[in-house]
């Protein structure tokens, strides 16, 4: 009996070529727009979002990712964005009212709780309590500070003595540093006065 015949018997390997030509060329490329690419971001930290889940009164994890606050060019108007780290989906997306107030979490230094009208991440919007937690105390007291400032703007006031430094310092480096010598050392002088 030959070993060729035996069903059991080990065969010998086959080389395969796994290269295989493509049916459609893909040679246009699409541009996606994320309506960001007209703001400025005024914060961006490593977070954590819950959501609070009212039907089984449970926190529910939304994501991790960098939060920021951006800052539309022509209108000034500040919202909070934020997007899962690896598959980038907008896990919050709200304009940052006056009457949202940050409460610190029970039971931790590094943590804010805040209610929201309408958060954009779904659709439809919906009312939602959402809490953020920070590695660390002083990355939550920054996000408190810059929060309340974009509380601040948005109400069609200035932004804070300390934040309009900032801005001028990120629109100084935006635009290569154009600003003439002489005007920023009258203002440094001002300041001393």
């Amino acid at each position: 009996m030959s070993d060729s015949l035996d069903p059991l018997a080990p065969k010998q390997e086959e080389e395969t070529d796994a290269h295989f030509e493509p049916v459609v060329k893909l040679t246009e490329q699409v541009e996606t727009k994320t309506h960001e690419e007209d703001e400025n971001v005024l914060f961006k930290m490593r977070a954590k979002l819950f959501r609070f889940d009212s039907g089984g009164n449970e926190w529910k994890e939304r994501g991790t990712g960098d939060v920021r606050l951006l800052q539309h060019r022509e209108t000034k108007k500040v919202r909070l964005v934020m997007r899962r780290d690896k598959t980038l989906k907008v896990c919050a997306n709200h304009s940052i009212t006056s009457d949202m107030r940050l409460q610190p979490n029970i039971g931790s230094d590094r943590s804010w709780v805040w209610k929201v009208a309408a958060d954009y991440a779904e659709f439809p919007p919906t009312a939602e309590t959402l809490a953020i937690r920070f590695a660390n105390s002083d990355n939550a007291k920054e996000f408190k500070k810059k929060f309340e400032n974009a509380q601040t703007i948005n109400a069609g006031g200035t932004p804070l003595e300390g934040e309009k430094e900032e801005a001028n310092e990120e629109d100084t480096e935006e635009t290569g540093g154009t600003e003439d010598k002489k005007g920023s050392a009258a203002s440094e002088d001002k300041k001393e006065e």
